[in-house]
This record gives structure tokens, C-alpha cells and sequence, in this order.
């Protein structure tokens, strides 16, 4: 059989169908799906428009749907975040809020307690408490009736009614006399000297090596010589008066407490200069100076700054002062002022209470005796 034949017989093969067997009627599997595709093939060989169209747009709606989807749990985490964000913020604006308040009440406290200090040192009335109203604040005007304004004023001892005033005028009348009967008054110390300056306690009188600038400290320095000098005047009048009667008939005792009552006498001078806070600096620093050495128990040094305010550096004339219509030389700076002018000798009132420092420094070394026996006066 040549080549040409076996060609034929199999082509003829390939195109006669198999003849299907009458013992089994339900198809393979293989068989099953190989005519499925075969049948899918053959069918969807073409495709319609409206189906591509309908196929795009199912897509296309997922997509969009999914895009949704997205956007809405991207805006549900923005819209969280912003409220965390909120509430974090509101907790740092409570917060501000918060210490601003308590550096305020702080900040109010320390200046209260500076202001009472600075009254404390200046000796002016205490504040009131916070919040506590002035006791005898004046009603209003429009609060008071006639009757009531005249109650009040009857309580308080006024005439009830002046001559031609009126309602408005009696109310300010009352309001005036309240404002002046709620002022504190300035009191008098119960010391030998009677002050209006608030005397502090021993703990308190050290004087500053230097004198303040400003002015409330030159007033608390005030305070300061005031409330020694008060010291020491009662130590004194307790000294006299403990002494025998014998002694205090004696001569030299009566000239003892002359001489303690007239310093006494002259230094009021000196303790209104303080209330007045009017004493010129060069009295007052060798002043400071004095009391500052006599409370540190060193009686030579206050004696000679006491021998130098006194006498001072002025040039002394000695002699004749005028010998002709020539003047010799320097015998200007005998009227010059300022450091080497000797104060004591140029007021009468200045001289008495520098006089009446020095007797109270002769009693200070014997009632506080120095450590050092060479401080002591002679």
C-alpha cells in the first residue's frame, strides 16, 4: 500500500462520526464538555453591543460604588481625626486656661502679699480681706429714702437737715461723714515719744549699711531710728525709776532724770522730722551711721561719727577774723556749705537732739555693755 492510499483511509477516518453504543446513553464527562465548548463556541462567535454596553456599565458601577465606599471611610477617619484633634485641643485650652488662672491668683497673691509688707513697713493700715466690704460703706443715693436718711443721720449725732438742703445733698452729707468715719485714723505710739509712725520690734531695727534711694525705704529707715531711739528712751526711764529713793533724792539722781527728760523733750523735733520724712541727708547718714555702730555695740566708733557730725571738717576761726579789708587766704571756706559744715552749731533745735543722741549712746554702753572693753566711751 503506497502513501497515497494510507492518506485517504485516515482522512476518510477523521470525517466518518463514531457510531454511539447502545449500552451506555449518558455521555462521559470528557465527552460532556468537550461538546459544551464546542457548543460555546459555536454560539457566542459573535458578540452584541448591548451586551458589551451592559458588561461596561455593571464595571463601571462597581467601580463607582467601590470608589464610594472609599471616599466614606476616608471622610469617617478625616471626621474622627478632626474630633480628636477638637478634644485635644479643647483639653490644651482648659488647660491654658487653667494655669493662666492659677498664675493670676499667684501672681495676685504675691502682689498682696508685697503690698502688705510695703503698708507693714510704711506703717499704713492693714488691707482688708478679699472680698469682705468696707464695714460703714455709704449706700447709694437713690437707695436711701427720706426716712431712712434720716434715721441715720440722727444715729450718727448730725443735724438731720441743713439750712435750704436738699434730699440729694443730705444723702451726700452722709455719704461724707460714713467716708470719714471709715478712714482709719493714724495712732499715737505709748512710747516716751508719742509717733504716728508704727513702731517694729527689735528684731527689725537693724539699719542698712547704706542709705535707700528710694523713698519707701527711706521711710522704713524712718521707722527703723524711730522704734531704737523709742527703745532705748524706755530702757532709760526703766533704769531711773528702779533706783533706791535714796538715790534717786540724791543731786546727782534728780540731774540723772533732768538730763533723761530733757533729751526726751528734745528729741521730738527729731521724731517729727521722721513722721514727715523731711530729715536732709547729711544729718541723716552720719545719723544711721551712729545707730548703726551703737547697736553693734561699738560705742568709739558711733562717738566719733557723733564728733564728726558735731564738729564736722568747717574751718574753725581762731583769733581775730577780720584784720584788715583783706581777707587772708581760704577764708571763704569758713562759709561754704555742704559735708564740712558743722550742722550743730548752725541750728539751735538740730544741736539740742544731736546733743540728746549722744546722752542716749552714754546710756546704751551701760545698758548694753560692748564684747570689747576698747569700745567703750570714755
Amino acid at each position: 500500500m503506497d502513501f497515497a492510499s494510507l492518506m485517504a483511509k485516515e482522512i476518510a477516518k477523521s470525517k466518518t462520526p463514531p457510531a454511539p453504543t447502545s449500552s451506555s446513553t449518558t455521555p462521559t464527562p470528557t465527552t460532556t464538555s468537550t461538546s459544551t465548548s464546542n457548543s460555546k463556541n459555536n454560539g457566542k462567535q459573535y458578540l452584541k453591543r448591548s451586551d458589551l454596553e451592559a458588561a461596561r456599565r455593571e464595571a463601571y458601577l462597581a467601580e463607582q460604588e467601590r470608589i464610594q465606599q472609599e471616599r466614606e471611610e476616608k471622610a469617617a477617619r478625616k471626621r474622627k481625626f478632626e474630633e480628636d484633634e477638637a478634644e485635644r485641643n479643647r483639653a490644651r485650652e482648659e488647660k491654658r486656661q487653667r494655669l493662666a488662672e492659677e498664675s493670676k491668683r499667684r501672681r495676685e497673691a504675691e502682689e498682696e502679699a508685697k503690698e502688705r509688707e510695703r503698708r507693714r513697713r510704711l506703717g499704713l493700715p492693714e488691707l482688708p480681706p478679699a472680698g469682705s466690704e468696707e464695714a460703714g460703706t455709704p449706700q447709694p443715693e437713690e437707695e436711701l429714702d427720706e426716712k431712712e436718711l434720716t434715721e441715720k443721720l440722727r444715729e450718727m449725732g448730725e443735724p438731720v437737715r441743713l439750712f435750704g438742703e436738699s434730699h440729694r445733698g443730705r444723702a451726700k452729707r452722709y455719704a461724707r461723714l460714713v467716708r470719714r468715719s471709715s478712714t482709719p485714723q493714724q495712732q499715737l505710739s505709748d512710747g516716751p515719744i508719742p509717733t504716728t509712725l508704727r513702731l517694729l520690734p527689735e528684731s527689725e531695727m537693724k539699719v542698712p549699711d547704706k542709705l535707700p534711694a528710694d523713698e519707701e525705704g527711706k521711710k522704713y529707715l524712718f521707722r527703723q531710728l524711730a522704734s531704737y531711739f523709742t527703745m532705748v528712751l524706755k530702757e532709760w526711764e526703766v533704769a531711773l525709776a528702779k533706783r533706791d529713793l535714796a538715790v534717786k533724792e540724791s543731786y546727782q539722781g534728780k540731774q540723772a532724770y533732768n538730763a533723761m527728760v530733757q533729751s526726751r523733750e528734745n528729741m521730738r523735733p527729731l521724731f517729727k522730722k521722721f513722721e514727715k520724712a523731711d530729715l536732709e541727708d547729711g544729718i541723716l547718714e552720719p545719723v544711721v551711721e551712729i545707730v548703726r555702730h551703737a547697736q553693734s555695740r561699738r560705742y568709739v566708733d558711733a562717738n566719733d561719727g557723733y564728733l564728726r557730725l558735731s564738729i564736722g571738717k568747717a574751718a574753725w576761726p581762731i583769733g581775730v577774723t577780720m584784720v584788715g579789708i583783706h581777707e587772708r587766704s581760704a577764708r571763704e571756706k569758713l562759709h561754704e556749705g555742704g559735708k564740712n559744715q558743722a550742722h550743730i552749731m548752725s541750728d539751735e533745735i538740730t544741736r539740742k537732739f544731736l546733743q540728746s543722741i549722744k546722752r542716749c549712746l552714754s546710756f546704751a554702753q551701760v545698758r548694753w555693755p560692748p564684747d570689747d572693753q576698747l569700745q567703750l566711751m570714755g
